[in-house]
């Protein structure tokens, strides 16, 4: 199968180790892995903004980009996830085929349900505290929504088990949200940032040395907070630890 790698904008501008480590990990597994070139925004922060017109032409771009992989694989949940669900909405009508969004994947799903590996090389003797992000729990399933009575499962815990040497927690109120939000923190920074604050406090209290999951900007908002608060905590993505050992 041939699978597009798709990284968002903010891992390419601010943690391209997160792309590299994604990369890296999709190849070690023996997939035939395509960084296609000049790929663009998904539209997202446009759209979250109320200026969904102008993330028309981006989803256009988008979908003649990766139309023809088997599958699309991104770093991150939230990107995933609009353009699953968001691009066909608004392409409707535009006799537009949007065949991508019908084939991406989060990396964690796509590794967890998909590629479904035995072991995998990463080696990572730390504590680590898991953010389920609002995207990756109710949009992707990565794991499951609290408000629900459903059996719990979590991808991402489960592909960390597989992880050597690590000590896997989860926090108080584990799915509630960091606060970042996109617009949300630029638009309410000061319940955006009390969220953010209450949310590390938790992972904190689990004794972990690092913050992971699968969204970077999840993960930025919270370690923004952390290093004005001098609070003694590491964040990392999930496919970072999944690729320690490469």
């Amino acid at each position: 199968m041939r699978i597009g790698l798709f990284i968002p904008c903010y891992v390419d501008a601010l943690y391209p180790e997160v792309g590299v480590a994604t990369y890296k990990l999709l190849t070690s597994l023996g997939l035939d892995v395509e960084y296609p070139l000049n790929q663009t925004c998904c539209g997202q922060p446009m759209a979250n903004a109320g200026f969904e017109k102008m993330a028309e032409k981006e989803a256009v771009a988008f979908d003649e980009k990766f139309a023809g992989f088997d599958y699309v694989v991104a770093p991150s949940a939230s990107c995933a996830a609009f353009v699953k669900i968001n691009h066909p909405r608004l392409l409707e009508g535009q006799h537009h085929s949007c065949q991508a969004s019908k084939k991406i994947m989060d990396v964690v799903e796509f590794l967890h349900d998909v590629v479904k590996p035995k072991s995998l090389p990463g080696k990572f003797p730390h504590v680590v505290s898991v953010h389920n992000s609002c995207h990756g729990v109710r949009e992707l399933g990565l794991s499951s929504p609290s408000e629900r009575n459903i059996p719990r499962f979590s991808k991402i815990k489960n592909l960390l088990s597989m992880v050597e040497g690590i000590t896997v927690k989860e926090p108080e109120r584990v799915d509630e949200c960091c606060g970042f939000g996109g617009m949300f923190s630029v638009e309410e920074p000061d319940v955006s940032v009390q969220m953010g604050t209450d949310k590390i406090e938790r992972h904190m209290a689990t004794g972990a040395e690092y913050i992971t999951g699968p969204d970077s900007s999840c993960l930025m908002h919270m370690q923004g907070i952390a290093k004005r608060l001098d609070k003694p905590i590491k964040f990392i993505h999930v496919v970072q630890i999944l690729a320690a050992g490469l």
